[in-house]
Parts: structure tokens; C-alpha cells; sequence
């Protein structure tokens, strides 16, 4: 099992309408592709209150491209990604790693 760490950094004062883009979109789409979520987080005390935080599980590398890239190319997704940002970009950037477990992590 591998995880996905994916940090998205928001445009100001745009983290409400990320958050109601994956509750109500999303996940869904997740859903339809078999992508599984391992968790979200939002920043309480920190750098800054306008990221979010969450991981993807993996089986292999193989399995992230494969469904993520189905994702990616969703028309659906792509339909409804521009309706959620007629008002504006929600999202300024995005980083992410592919994480690997230590022989001692609890999580593997």
C-alpha cells in the first residue's frame, strides 16, 4: 500500500467552495473510479487556514495511474470542475508526494 499526500493551497477566501466541491462532487466521481480516500484535513493551527490536506490509498503505483488518470479525463469532471469555478480559480496550486510506509509505521 502506498498513500498520496495532496496539499491544496486555495485563493483566498475560496476554501468553503473547495470543501463543498469534494462533499458534493468529488467523492463521487472518486466513487465512480475506485479512488480511496484515506482521510481530509483543514489547517486549525498552522501556516495557513487556506490549505487542505488529504491522502489517497494505493495498491501501486500502476493502480494511481491508471484510475487517476480515468479521473482526470471525466468528462464529467471537467463539466462540472468549470462549474464550480464560474465565480473564480478556487485553487492557487497544488503539491503532492507519493508516500511510502517505514518498517515501524503503524500505517502500512
Amino acid at each position: 500500500m502506498i498513500h498520496e499526500l495532496r496539499i491544496y493551497h486555495c485563493v483566498s477566501g475560496r476554501l468553503p467552495a473547495l470543501l463543498k466541491r469534494f462533499d458534493t462532487i468529488t467523492l463521487k466521481l472518486w466513487e465512480k473510479h475506485g479512488i480511496r480516500q484515506a482521510g481530509f484535513w483543514t489547517v486549525a493551527i498552522g501556516d495557513s487556514n487556506q490549505d487542505l490536506y488529504y491522502l489517497l490509498e494505493w495498491e501501486s503505483l500502476a493502480e494511481r495511474d491508471e484510475k487517476w488518470g480515468a479521473f482526470q479525463n471525466d468528462s464529467e469532471w471537467h463539466s462540472k470542475r468549470a462549474e464550480t469555478e464560474k465565480d473564480g480559480a478556487i485553487v492557487a496550486s497544488v503539491n503532492n508526494q507519493i508516500l511510502q510506509p517505514t518498517s515501524f509505521s503503524a500505517v502500512k
